[in-house]
């Protein structure tokens, strides 16, 4: 109460003033000089500052109903916002830039990118018309004026601090004499409103995306483990089933290959079904497999593996080089009557790596198709894993047999960004 008073009461003080300084000038010009206006002055005092208390309590009325109080802050013609935006200086600008633009009756907009600086000038409504005193109301006496917008950012680490002013088109010392009806508050608050509105719905966006990407990798993890599931057992069941028939016919034998199972289930077990291997691993497991292979077809498969070491730690999904080696012994070596030699090789080319595993044995031959489903899986989980930045490719292998070679990124993240990219 005292603080609106006080207000009231400076007003009223800087317009007494001024008017009796205006007063006493005019009737000491020659015009007036012999005349008796003495009552007509002070009758013209009384009505300006009937006026200027009308307007002094209509301003503090409307602050009340915009800021839900009064005080020095509010109370003021010129407002001035700190906000912190959570978000880098160029984003920040934009959003800064379109809460401003959306401001009603905005014009004279200009923006400085380079400088994270935004000036406009805004026409002040007249929040209860035109007065019905004219010219005699002191508030009209300067004219409509406009209010005014000033904004800078400055940025911080991954943030951006905006300082909003607000404040009318006329200099400080206007204050004493004229009220904004709480318009600059008006604007400084509707523009807060409108970057936190913008900064609430950029986190939904966010958050709803985490959301998706979430929920894609749950779906893609469970294909994955889908697919591998698909490739894994089909070796378990034959080695058994093979094992089982040896326990009988070859004791010797039978261990053998159960010494070799347990060597490739060491190389399997510790890896989780979604978790990426290495081609180290890969291989040892293998060359398990193929000495599993090895007791069943006897000298009809042969192996030679050119690996460098360096290349032994690059990420691999787990399975598919068995995968492709099963399908070069299943559909190329068993059907020959001679049998034949696998091939695996590594090489690296720039930051991709390239593995061939290549057979001499029947090639793209109608006997021996298969179903396909092998080489599907392999395809689809590198799609799934490194997007286009891993392939396969299936060509035959000069002068028989088929040359199978898988082309991944050297490091998986190179392969997860190119998967972001598609």
């Amino acid at each position: 109460m005292i603080k609106s008073l006080l207000f009231v009461a400076r007003l009223v003080l800087a317009w007494f003033l001024a008017l009796l300084f205006a007063a006493l000038m005019i009737s000491n010009s020659a015009p007036f000089r012999y005349r008796d206006t003495g009552g007509a002055f002070v009758l013209l005092i009384a009505i300006a500052l009937l006026m200027v208390v009308t307007g002094a309590v209509s301003h503090l009325r409307r602050v009340r109903l915009i800021a839900g109080h009064i005080d020095e802050d509010t109370l003021g013609n010129r407002q001035r916002r700190r906000v912190e935006i959570p978000f880098e200086a160029d984003e920040a600008f934009d959003l800064l830039d379109a809460a401003i633009r959306e401001l009603p009756r905005t014009e004279d907009i200009e923006s400085a990118r380079d400088s994270l600086q935004i000036r406009a000038k805004v026409q002040r409504p007249l929040p209860y018309g035109s007065s019905v005193f004219g010219r005699l109301d002191p508030s009209t006496w300067f004219g409509h004026l406009r209010n005014q917008i000033f904004a800078t950012i400055t940025p911080g680490d991954g943030t951006g601090s905006v300082t909003l002013i607000c404040e009318p088109e006329a200099g400080a010392w206007s204050d004493w004499f004229r009220v904004d009806d709480g318009t600059n508050l008006e604007n400084a608050e509707a523009i807060t409103r409108a970057i936190t509105r913008r900064m609430s719905e950029k986190r939904r966006h966010e958050k709803m995306r985490a959301a998706q990407s979430e929920s894609e990798k749950e779906r893609t993890v469970a294909r994955l483990n889908l697919l591998h599931a698909q490739v894994e057992p089909h070796f378990l069941y034959n080695t058994l089933a093979s094992a089982q028939y040896l326990t009988r016919s070859d004791p010797a034998q039978a261990d053998q290959m159960l010494g070799h199972l347990i060597h490739y289930l060491r190389h399997s077990l510790p890896t989780t079904e979604d978790a990426l291997s290495t081609l180290g691993d890969e291989l040892e497991r293998t060359r398990a497999y193929l000495e599993i292979m090895r007791l069943r077809m006897g000298p009809r498969l042969s192996l030679q593996i050119d690996v460098p070491d360096a290349l032994r730690a690059v990420s691999l999904p787990p399975m598919m080089l068995q995968t492709l080696v099963e399908n070069a012994i299943k559909h190329g070596l068993e059907p020959k009557p001679g049998g034949g030699t696998i091939w695996i090789r590594a090489r690296l080319d720039g930051d991709v790596v390239s593995i061939t595993i290549a057979d001499d044995g029947r090639g793209f031959s109608a006997a021996s198709g298969g179903t396909g489903i092998g080489l599907k899986n392999v395809r689809e989980r590198l799609r799934l894993i490194y997007g286009a930045a891993a392939s396969l490719s299936v060509v035959s292998n000069a002068p028989e047999g088929v040359a199978s070679t898988i082309t991944v990124p050297r490091k998986i993240a190179a392969a997860g960004e190119q998967e972001a990219a598609t």
